[in-house]
């Protein structure tokens, strides 16, 4: 079974910007779609952004035009560049992996966004 790992958060001021990563143990080709979740605290898991093995992608409204998400199915990755951070956008993310409906999860990494 492949494993997803995630990188690439931390603590940012807010207006900065993060890229975070998701690294998968084998070949992501069995993934329809991949993407990127976050939960903040006390509140429900949301999606973030997915992209489909052709490349199509989808944002949630309120990191449109901030985040962008891009795979390589090469190497077996899937990254998430975060600009232009608000507040709001604190949490732990969590990457995904959907294979026909069959989903992998990595272990989350966290996002804090100060002021």
């Amino acid at each position: 079974q492949v494993q997803l790992v995630e990188s690439g958060g931390g603590l940012v001021q807010a207006g900065g910007s993060l890229r975070l990563a998701c690294a998968a143990s084998g070949s992501i080709d069995s993934f329809n779609s991949m993407g990127w979740y976050r939960q903040a605290p006390g509140k429900q898991r949301d999606l973030v952004a997915t992209i489909t093995r052709s490349g199509n992608t989808r944002y949630r409204d309120s990191v449109k035009g901030r985040f962008t998400i891009s795979r390589d199915n090469t190497k077996n990755s899937v990254d998430l560049r975060m600009d232009s951070l608000q507040l709001e956008d604190t949490a732990v993310y969590y990457c995904f992996g959907n294979d026909l409906g069959y989903v992998v999860w990595g272990q989350g990494t966290q996002v804090t966004v100060s002021s």
